[in-house]
């Protein structure tokens, strides 16, 4: 599975072959947690209001310490396609948080951050604009994240095999930008490197605990590919490392793309990724048991997030389309997702008359849009700011 990814980079489909892990038919409950001060005060005020006739609708996930966590929405944007997308200046709630992507290792310098693996961290700032656009950005009431990896290029664990290095490259990236939120994008045969996927969950929870030291939350994100079925071997396992290393997982986002034969014809996009989504929860579960921490469904799907790529995919056939976004939205609200994201907001527009189907573009969602936005859709009801 993969996806377009700017640069005109041509991209290959993993195979869709890969075993789901057992679920068990019913995930452990795990202990009430008690409300905070904060969390009994949104109770009352809500029931308050409800008193007064009013109708308020207030959903929020818990994090690990049970504090009140709100559902974000947070489009990618692919940094080095031509032409940029202008993500300082938001032309909507949708807009507001992005999701910066991709943060990969330097050609030739496995062990150096770059930004698609052409722009060095320095290049980025006078070739792109790259800070002084994420200022504009803060200016503007926006927020963003940084993303590691992507469908090509090499993340940075994969290639460079110094854990020390490794380290000081995570380390060169956070102190560069001081994100937040990061996400590591990992899938092809960078998500099959067992000895890589070790690498990156030392590094990480050795400087998430850093960041937290020195007073700066840092929230972390896996995005894997699935099935219908749910997530790849590769993926479960990739989940258990991170937890074994003791990095404090966020969330795991999985993308609901680019199926291939996984997914059966009378299958449509929305019911494949609702698909991926139960099995995912169900795998998570049993994940987080391994790792000696029970959560109930409810708290598996506050650290869950889907991602789908816009319009046209790059495997024949699959086209997500509006009425698929708004059913997809629908389902995350249902069911308590903590974030929705989507690939990309380079793409979230109809393509000229004379844009070629196939491959998928990376600047054009390859569908009539008419005047709507799937990034208004995606986030109705996601509208809090990033970590």
């Amino acid at each position: 599975m993969s996806r377009n990814r700017g640069s005109g980079a041509s991209v290959s489909a993993e195979s869709d072959g890969a075993r789901d892990v057992r679920r068990s038919s019913s995930p452990a409950k795990g202990p009430r947690r008690q409300l905070s001060a904060f969390a009994r005060a949104c109770i009352a005020a809500i029931l308050v209001a409800v008193g007064m006739g009013g109708i308020l609708v207030w959903r929020f996930t818990t994090d690990a310490n049970g504090s009140l966590e709100p559902p974000w929405f947070s489009g990618y944007v692919d940094v080095t396609v031509v032409p940029q997308y202008a993500f300082e200046t938001p032309v909507g709630e949708g807009t507001k948080n992005v999701t910066l992507a991709f943060v990969v290792a330097m050609a030739g310098q496995p062990c150096t951050p770059s930004w698609g693996s052409t722009y060095s961290l320095d290049a980025a700032k006078t070739s792109l604009k790259l800070e002084e656009r994420i200022a504009k950005l803060r200016s503007n009431g926006g927020a963003f994240a940084v993303s590691f990896g992507g469908s090509v290029n090499s993340e940075l664990a994969n290639s460079c095999s110094n854990a020390t290095d490794l380290e000081r490259a995570y380390r060169a990236v956070l102190e560069r930008y001081n994100p937040g939120t990061i996400d590591f994008d990992v899938e092809g045969d960078n998500l099959a490197d067992s000895a890589a996927w070790q690498r990156r969950a030392a590094a990480v929870a050795a400087l998430q605990k850093e960041r937290i030291k020195e007073g700066h939350a840092l929230s972390i994100w896996l995005t894997l590919p699935v099935t219908p079925q749910g997530l790849t071997d590769a993926g479960t396992s990739a989940v258990d490392q991170m937890l074994a290393a003791g990095v404090e997982l966020s969330g795991v986002n999985i993308m609901t793309m680019n199926y291939g034969s996984s997914r059966s014809e009378s299958q449509s996009m929305l019911d494949a990724g609702t698909s991926a989504a139960q099995s995912t929860n169900d795998q998570l579960s049993i994940i987080y048991q391994r790792a000696g921490i029970t959560l109930n469904s409810e708290q598996i799907w506050g650290k869950m997030g889907l991602t789908p790529m816009i319009g046209r995919n790059d495997l024949p056939g699959e086209i997500f389309d509006l009425d698929a976004a708004r059913g997809l939205n629908s389902f995350a609200i249902s069911k308590g997702v903590q974030r929705v994201s989507m690939w990309s907001l380079n793409r979230d527009t109809s393509c000229p008359e004379d844009t070629p189907e196939d491959p998928a573009s990376h600047v054009c969602s390859g569908i009539d849009q008419g005047t709507q936005r799937f990034s208004d859709v995606l986030s109705a009801g996601f509208h809090a700011k990033l970590p």
